[in-house]
């Protein structure tokens, strides 16, 4: 499959709207493009989507293994004309980095200098990290980031050895994408408008030779074992995914996963909606925001209402960071400002102004769950700015199940709160880890409540 791997000097420099303008770049020659993010990113992925129409998946070594990995490239690659991984911090960042990966899928790396205050250096910087190249790793160009002019380019362009200049994207460029405590506002609050995205493409087919880009990374092959998929071989069961502007950090794999076990992916908004989805065997509310949405969903006391009886009937729930606040008895957001919830789980939330958690995590049920057998192993990671407060962790009818590691292997904590056959905790956890997930997951759906 011919693809690229966008890889950059740091965090920052300019990797993301790169990567957006190249994938738009070639929608706009017609080609289909499927879109992969390196790490455990949600943000990213949904900007992706935006643009080539198609679901991004996460490409995570340290999370899933080579296997799995390789496997995911090539069952969404397969029917596309042209695959672009975006990578994650600088190209060797991490002890599984951008350019593991790169090595991995077998793919040449674009790599993304941000040329601004610099002219000739950048021509060390590229050349140092073509040269410091542990992995078996190839380089398909370097494309500059915020030039001042075309005199600028050329100086870039020549202080370059061994690695070809494709182009660059000027400082002017009028495209920028919003922020927030988490990262970049997510694709859907609709951050890119339409002519934004053919604004960047423009200045992509204008300013970055494409074509010698796709050249270079034609007729590649991947070399791996390939992971197994479910069959879908079950009766279908209805799963109900909370998904709206307060709720849409998921894996694309996990919800790949829970329908190769035969599930039926039905969406509902804790926002806007009064009830579950009729027919529901099992709800699963991801990641997101709900702190900026606090107020709205707190007054939706239909919805509050019917997952609090959803619980208490012992029906299958599963809920991971800002699904666990909102099991909570309530969030108190920047201000201070206290917004009521479901109250699954005896304690409130409450956002912090600085970051809370950020990392890999390693998950050792101790417990039989929703998503697993006790003493099974699962991976993930956690990034957010709320805490736990308010209440003790656990009670009669709560109990803390999970044992965490980092990513290093050291213990950090208890935690992972069941209540019944509701389940919440702060870890993104990616099914893709372990395959007993999604199996164990829709098993139980069909099993009475307790």
């Amino acid at each position: 499959m011919p693809g690229v791997v966008i890889a950059g000097t740091h965090s920052g420099c300019g990797k993301t709207t790169v990567t957006l303008g190249i994938m738009a770049a070639l929608k706009k020659k017609g080609l289909v493009v499927q879109a992969f993010k390196a790490g455990p990113d949600f943000i990213d992925s949904g900007l992706h989507r935006v643009i080539t129409g198609r679901p991004s998946r996460n490409l995570d070594l340290w999370m899933c293994g080579k296997d799995y990995v390789g496997s995911v490239f090539s069952r969404h690659s397969q029917d596309a004309d042209f695959a672009v991984v975006e990578g994650v911090m600088g190209l060797y960042d991490g002890t599984l980095s951008t350019a593991s990966l790169a090595a991995q899928l077998n793919l040449p790396v674009v790599l993304v200098v941000d040329a601004y205050g610099m002219a000739e250096t950048a021509g060390a910087v590229v050349e140092g990290l073509a040269a410091h190249a542990e992995e078996k790793i190839e380089f398909a160009g370097v494309i500059f980031n915020r030039v001042a002019s075309e005199t600028h380019y050329d100086r870039l362009r020549a202080s370059v050895l061994g690695v070809k200049a494709l182009g660059y994207l000027p400082r002017d460029l009028a495209f920028e994408i919003p922020h927030r405590h988490l990262g970049l506002t997510v694709a859907e609050e609709n951050p890119l408008a339409g002519e934004q995205v053919d604004r960047l493409a423009d200045a992509v087919l204008r300013h970055i030779d494409v074509n010698a880009l796709m050249e270079r990374s034609s007729g590649r092959k991947q070399h791996y074992r390939r992971a197994k998929f479910g069959t879908a071989a079950r009766a279908q069961t209805v799963v109900a995914v909370a998904y709206d502007k307060a709720f849409c950090f998921y894996y694309e794999d996990n919800l790949d996963l829970l329908r190769d076990e035969g599930a039926k992916i039905v969406c509902f908004s804790p926002l806007n909606d009064e009830a579950i989805p009729e027919g529901a065997h099992a709800v699963y509310i991801g990641g997101g925001y709900p702190e900026l949405y606090a107020r709205d969903l707190s007054m939706n006391q239909p919805m509050l209402g019917a997952i609090r009886l959803w619980a208490a009937s012992g029906k299958v729930l599963y809920a991971e960071c800002g699904g666990l606040m909102y099991l909570s008895r309530g969030i108190r957001d920047f201000d201070g400002k206290v917004f009521g919830m479901a109250g699954i789980f005896p304690f409130d939330t409450r956002m912090k102004k600085g970051r809370s958690k950020l990392g890999y995590r390693e998950i050792l049920l101790r417990e039989d769950c929703v998503i697993g057998s006790k003493d099974a192993v699962v991976r993930g990671h956690e990034f957010h700015y709320s805490e736990i407060i308010d209440g003790s962790h656990v009670g009669p009818e709560v109990a803390e199940i999970y044992s965490v590691r980092n990513g290093a292997g050291h213990a950090l904590r208890e935690e992972g709160y069941r209540y019944k056959r509701a389940l919440a905790g702060y870890v993104h956890i990616h099914f893709g880890s372990n395959p007993a997930i999604a199996r164990t997951f829709i098993g139980l759906c069909g099993e009475k409540g307790t």
